[in-house]
């Protein structure tokens, strides 16, 4: 069994009655009333999304498409860039 993690970057953005969390390197997005909120469903969001393209063998780094990136098409309403820190196990068989 390997462990492995991944760092990567997300933004938070303040919406009118809420905070929407996206992380930027797998074109995840999740939402919360509070900020916390909204990092926490992205934590999970990303984490199961990393244990279903592992399984199903499709790409974990999926980058956000430019024009799509909140950095460039929302930059004002973009509060905080942050990164989110995911752990892993990866088993294989022989």
């Amino acid at each position: 069994m390997e462990k492995s993690n991944l760092i990567l970057r997300s933004v938070l953005i303040k919406e009118a009655n809420a905070y929407s969390a996206i992380c930027l390197d797998t074109d995840v997005a999740s939402d919360g009333e509070t900020a916390e909120q909204a990092k926490a469903s992205l934590q999970e969001a990303v984490e199961l999304y990393i244990e279903s393209a592992v399984e199903n063998n499709l790409p974990v780094i999926r980058p956000i498409p430019k024009e799509d990136n909140p950095l460039f098409a929302r930059a004002s309403d973009v509060v905080e860039e942050f990164v989110l820190n995911v752990n892993f196990k990866i088993t294989t068989y022989v």
